[in-house]
């Protein structure tokens, strides 16, 4: 039976970009598609990246509670889980031409955003909005990922990774607004629907690779691969420890900075957090394509345990160095925030080569949709932990993540059906 591991293989058929599926068209070539998917997908999700810094720019004109900033994310994040798990539930990836559920999604989160602007800074309506909003990227993040996926031909570590790097510089975007600049709320919720409305267009000039599927019919029970395969489910939980450590550190670790400056002596600590704090998140983009070049040469399990280790070492240490100076804190933040991420493409990759053919847009979406569901609580953790406990104690549960991700990808590396990782390489 074949499972997949067309996507990843570099001895690949290549079959006419005009998919059996009727998929065809958009730009002939493969770098071209790519590129305008790297830029419609960073495009479309600016609506999710705005979330934080319009959360800083609403605080100045209305009396948010942290609680209250922190829901403006955590609606988001919400809405997508919802979105995914319907979109799984209803097989969309594998049923219809991502590029229109794509151009769909994206220009409905855009019109989500443009409402924002109209409305109090406040109230249930936003945070409505922004629930819809998460809703809507269910169909722009996974779906670009299995865009992606249908070029590959030996390289889908390398071309995930790109797209994984590409947001996580999108990620880091809001802190270095924090840092310098100071625009108005609704300013940045209208320069962020549209950029999305521009990536849900924008992605119809990009064409479809010859791995697209063969249209298939409604089948939910498809879902229950994620866990009735052995390998996609080791490599789920292996992506589950790592998303219980990645954005609740990108959520918290300004926060954490900006105590260890102030305890330093630094004047303007703030401003100072927010800008390692972008330095260490938009480095993630270099440790994003790093793991992809590595993954496909050296393999998957190789790549996700060492990224793994040295990213849960990170987080194990780093709240213990509280008192000390500034440079070795920012050090330690900068590489976790580069080994944070190296590791989250190869989830992705390796989902799609051991996924069946038919089913490996539903079984990233799901991965996506467990992953992000996991941050709503691990997020959430911190803070009372950091207060109850210690920063080191806070910092040292997330650490569990990683160790347990470990294990599971040790368990998938000793299994015989890690041979359809990465062309062979485990």
């Amino acid at each position: 039976m074949n499972h997949g591991t067309d996507l990843g293989s570099a001895t690949a058929p290549v079959k006419p970009a005009s998919s059996p599926s009727g998929w065809g068209g958009g730009l002939p070539g493969k770098w071209p598609s790519i590129a305008v998917i790297l830029l419609a997908q960073v495009a479309a999700m600016a609506v999710w990246f705005a979330s934080a810094a319009a959360a800083s720019a609403l605080a100045r004109s209305a009396p948010l509670s942290g609680f209250e900033s922190g829901l403006l994310t955590s609606a988001v994040q919400a809405g997508f889980v919802l979105g995914t798990l319907a979109s799984a539930f209803l097989g969309l990836p594998d049923r219809y031409d991502p590029r229109r559920i794509f151009m769909i999604s994206a220009i409905a989160a855009g019109v989500a955003s443009l409402t924002l602007a109209a409305l109090p800074p406040t109230g249930a309506g936003i945070l409505g909005l922004r629930f819809l909003t998460g809703v809507a990227l269910a169909g722009v993040y996974p779906i670009g990922m299995r865009l992606a996926a249908t070029w590959a031909s030996g390289d889908l570590g390398l071309l995930v990774g790109l797209l994984v790097g590409a947001l996580t510089l999108g990620s880091a975007s809001p802190h270095a607004l924090a840092a310098f600049g100071h625009l108005d709320w609704r300013v940045i919720y209208l320069a962020a629907a549209g950029f999305a409305i521009f990536g849900g267009l924008a992605i119809l000039f990009a064409g479809v690779g010859p791995n697209a599927p063969r249209s298939v019919r409604l089948a939910p029970g498809r879902m229950s691969q994620a866990w009735r395969s052995r390998p996609v489910r080791l490599t789920n939980l292996g992506y589950l420890g790592h998303m219980w450590e990645l954005y609740a550190m990108w959520t918290w670790l300004a926060v954490f900075l900006a105590e260890s400056f102030r305890r330093s002596g630094v004047a303007d600590h703030h401003t100072l957090a927010e800008i390692v704090t972008f330095g260490a998140i938009a480095a993630g983009a270099l440790g994003a394509w790093l793991g992809g070049v590595f993954a496909d040469r050296w393999g998957r399990t190789t790549v996700t345990i060492s990224a793994m280790a040295a990213s849960g070492a990170c987080a194990a240490v780093i709240g213990w160095l509280m008192d000390a100076p500034p440079w070795l804190v920012s050090t330690v933040a900068v590489v976790w925030g580069v080994t944070i991420i190296a590791d989250s493409a190869q989830f992705s990759a390796s989902i799609a080569e051991l996924s069946e053919p038919d089913s490996v847009g539903t079984m990233l979406t799901l991965q996506t949709c467990a992953g992000f569901l996991l941050t709503l609580v691990s997020i959430q953790l911190v803070a009372p932990v950091a207060q109850a406990l210690s920063w080191p104690a806070a910092f040292t549960m997330l650490a569990l993540g990683p160790l347990f991700g470990c294990l599971a990808m040790a368990r998938l590396r000793a299994s015989p059906d890690a041979i359809r990782l990465a062309g062979g390489r485990r």
